[in-house]
Formats: C-alpha cells, sequence, structure tokens
C-alpha cells in the first residue's frame, strides 16, 4: 500500500515508540474502560476536491453497506482485540502490533484469509480457533463501546423516506454482524445480511454484493455501495457499482486510488448530501419521463 497518513498517540495506552506492552488478563473486564474508541490514524493528509456525481444510477432503487468502519466505528475495539491476542501468543516475537499494520494486514479481510496472513505455520483450526476467541472478545467490547458513525440516523431515514431497498454486506462473522445491526437499532432496517464467508469468494471479490443484488431483485446500474477498506471497495466496484468511501481511519486519497467515486469523512458531510439530492432529483425526473 501507498505510505499513510501520520500516526498519533493512541489514547491512553500508547506511549511515543511502542504500543502498551503488558500482557493484560481479558477475564478482567476492568480493562473494558480503558479501551479507547478512537484510533489516532487521520484520513485528513492528503483532502480530496471532489465534486463526484452518483446522478448517473437514476433511478436508484438501492444502497448497500460494508457494517465494520462503515455504520459504526469499530476498527480501534478490532484492533485492541488483536493487538492484545497477538501478543500473548508471541507474534512478531511479542512486539505489539502497530496501528499501521493492522489496517495494511489485518483491516477488512475475512478471517480464513486471515488464517493464513497471520498464522501460515499455524495448523488451520488452531488459527481459527484465535479467530473465534477474537471475535468473542471484540463482541464484549462492542457490547459497550460501539458508536454509530456519525449522521448514520439521518441517512437512514432519507433512504425509507424515499423508499429504497437496503442490504448489509460484510466479511465479519455472522454472530458479529448480528450483534452490530441489532445495537445500532438497525434489525428492521436491512432487508438483507450477506456474510463474505457464506459465499463462494468473499470480499475483495464481488460475490457478496452481487449475492445482495440478487437478493434485492435489483441491477448494479441502479445502486451504489457505502464501505470503508480498500476489499470492499474492490468488491463493490468489481459488481459493477459506485461506492463512497467512508474515510474513518484509512486515508482518503487510498480509497479515491482504489475506485472510490465520491469519498467522505462521516454521513454528515455536505458534498454526500448535495449527491443524494441530486440523485433524488434526477430519479424524480425518470420516473415522470417514463
Amino acid at each position: 500500500m501507498s505510505a499513510f497518513a501520520s500516526f498519533r498517540v493512541f489514547s491512553d495506552f500508547v506511549t511515543k515508540t511502542h504500543l502498551h506492552t503488558t500482557p493484560i488478563c481479558r477475564k478482567n473486564s476492568s480493562i473494558f474502560a480503558s479501551v479507547p474508541t478512537q484510533m489516532s490514524i487521520s484520513s485528513n493528509s492528503h483532502p480530496l476536491q471532489s465534486n463526484c456525481s452518483l446522478s448517473f444510477v437514476a433511478p436508484l432503487e438501492a444502497i448497500l453497506f460494508d457494517i465494520d468502519g462503515t455504520l459504526c466505528d469499530s476498527d480501534p475495539l478490532h484492533y485492541y482485540a488483536f493487538r492484545e491476542m497477538l501478543q500473548e501468543v508471541g507474534f512478531n516475537g511479542g512486539v505489539p502490533i502497530s496501528e499501521e499494520f493492522f489496517i495494511e494486514n489485518i483491516s477488512g479481510m475475512h478471517n480464513e484469509e486471515l488464517c493464513n496472513v497471520l498464522f501460515p505455520y499455524w495448523d488451520l483450526q488452531r488459527a481459527l480457533k484465535f479467530m473465534d476467541d477474537k471475535e468473542a472478545m471484540f463482541r464484549r467490547l462492542a457490547s459497550t463501546k460501539l458508536k454509530p458513525v456519525n449522521g448514520l440516523d439521518k441517512l437512514c431515514k432519507w433512504i425509507e423516506d424515499c423508499g429504497l431497498k437496503r442490504a448489509a454486506v460484510t466479511n465479519a462473522p455472522r454472530p458479529n454482524a448480528e450483534l452490530i445491526i441489532s445495537m445500532l437499532g438497525l434489525a428492521s432496517f436491512f432487508e438483507v445480511l450477506v456474510i463474505g464467508s457464506e459465499c463462494d469468494r468473499a470480499k475483495p471479490f464481488p460475490d457478496p454484493y452481487l449475492k445482495a443484488l440478487h437478493a434485492l431483485k435489483v441491477s448494479p446500474k441502479h445502486a451504489f455501495v457505502f464501505e470503508d477498506s480498500v476489499s470492499g471497495i474492490k468488491a463493490g466496484v468489481a459488481a459493477g457499482m459506485p461506492v463512497v468511501g467512508v474515510a474513518l481511519r484509512n486515508p482518503e486519497v487510498l480509497l479515491a486510488e482504489t475506485g472510490a467515486t465520491l469519498v467522505i469523512r462521516d454521513f454528515d458531510e455536505l458534498k454526500l448530501w448535495t449527491c443524494l439530492e441530486e440523485l433524488e432529483r434526477k430519479t424524480e425526473e425518470t420516473k415522470v419521463t417514463t
């Protein structure tokens, strides 16, 4: 990947040269109080001057969402869980992984793929057990720490008011996806939930998004995607849809270079609503003329 934006101190337990090096017992629930709700990776080092339009998908029929890092700012929790558990098993000689390592090698990937990336010499069952334990730790953290991305409620209301179809498409395990959707109050919002590992191929392949489109009975010419990761953007583009990149953690320029039509920091951003209002007008015009 290209060079990442500058790193600042990861709140509460990161020094300027190292991450927390004292092993933490996960059975002690008091550690959850010190888990940061933000990572320090900046997405502002390469501001984009974007006037991109989404109007070419009119009439708009559906919007598809990734979950982790798109609906909610969950990457700090995933990073914390991976960092602590990898240190416990002696990964990288016991040196805690950095935020940059997490983004380059872990974020957005599905767990079976990560088994090969992180533990190429481990027995697969042992690696999968590690992943299951890590996801259990994430769910414990998420149950108290998870928050929606700014503007999500406003966006969901707009989607409902427009009568659009919607699907959640993720590489996360189903228990994680269902927990997050439930905690965000979106259990009745999404008509379809597609899990990457339940498809022939997970993201960055298009299969999960193609499966969602098929379930919604929508053409990719009349839908678009919200995604936060490189693998997710690749999957959405490969499925034939424009992708709006959500740059909570990855630099804006990286998402744009991967193929995002538009890059935003959250769902309150003015340029997103300018595009949505234009798309809504185009959709109404199309309905009138047909």
